[in-house]
């Protein structure tokens, strides 16, 4: 019998740049909030720190690097450092002048062994992928955080490049947006090339004030066990989050992974 099971939580959010919603008409009526800074951005970046201080992995898409739209704020480090999350990193993928800089982050309760940038493949450049190992060996887990093109032929070549980096470890976790829905062609063909699975019925997450569309996903290697998956019902962004639980047994070892509780307890003594 293997040992006892833990659970990890895990996060994958668009958060639009800290940007809030609410209809269709808003992309244009409030489309001067994507490129100039404004309170409610603030706002909306500390209620999403409130959110993930729970989880011990968050992916973030289009967080802003650090842009005129943001107040050149690290949208990230923020996050890391109002939710308490020891670790984090970005990746800036598409840099419109001073104005806006968005790319992927990533926040974490356990030390990541190691983190590569990938830009993915498209006739428009500015996607990307983080590919993040915890733990060594065949033990560890893979993380790739990543958020996909809008068109369905770069979606294809950008799926097939990520699942040449994946497709050969045991313990994967693929989070983000895929702007695709889990019957397209693509995702079901990467699925079967890097040998993942998307578990449950499809999550809708997508416009988060009346989700129509699931286009967030996390998909996972076979081997690994959900026992939740849902999307959580806020309107920060255009896109709910979606929040998995994975039950991990001795098939998986993380480094330093300490329970949620006991770094907040840790962090308090040392505040």
């Amino acid at each position: 019998m293997g040992g006892p099971r833990r659970q990890l939580k895990l996060l994958s959010y668009n958060i639009q740049a800290g940007t809030s919603t609410g209809r269709y008409r808003e992309y244009v009526t409030r489309s001067w909030r994507q490129v100039l800074p404004n309170n409610q951005r603030v706002v909306n970046l500390d209620a999403i720190a409130d959110l993930v201080e729970d989880y011990d992995i968050v992916a973030l898409q289009e967080v802003d690097c650090g842009s005129l739209r943001s107040g050149f704020l690290n949208q990230a480090k923020y996050l890391a450092t109002h939710a308490r999350f020891p670790h984090w990193n970005h990746q800036g993928n598409r840099k419109v002048g001073i104005v806006a800089h968005a790319g992927n982050g990533l926040l974490s309760r356990i030390e990541p062994s190691w983190i590569d940038e990938h830009r993915l493949p498209g006739a428009i450049p500015g996607r990307g992928a983080m590919v993040v190992r915890f733990g060594e060996g065949d033990r560890a887990l893979w993380l790739v955080v990543l958020h996909l093109a809008l068109g369905r032929r770069a979606r294809w070549q950008q799926l097939d490049y990520v699942a040449s980096l994946v497709r050969t470890y045991p313990h994967v976790v693929v989070m983000g947006d895929f702007n695709s829905g889990p019957g397209s062609r693509e995702v079901r063909a990467f699925c079967d090339r890097a040998g993942l699975v998307l578990p449950g019925e499809p999550v809708l997450t997508f416009p988060s004030w009346q989700p129509q569309r699931a286009i967030d996903h996390i998909l996972v290697s076979p081997n690994m066990h959900v026992s939740e998956l849902r999307a959580l019902p806020v309107t920060y962004s255009d896109h709910q989050p979606l929040s998995m639980i994975v039950d991990l047994g001795d098939e998986v070892e993380l480094p330093g992974h300490a329970q949620r509780n006991e770094y907040q307890h840790d962090a308090e003594q040392t505040s």
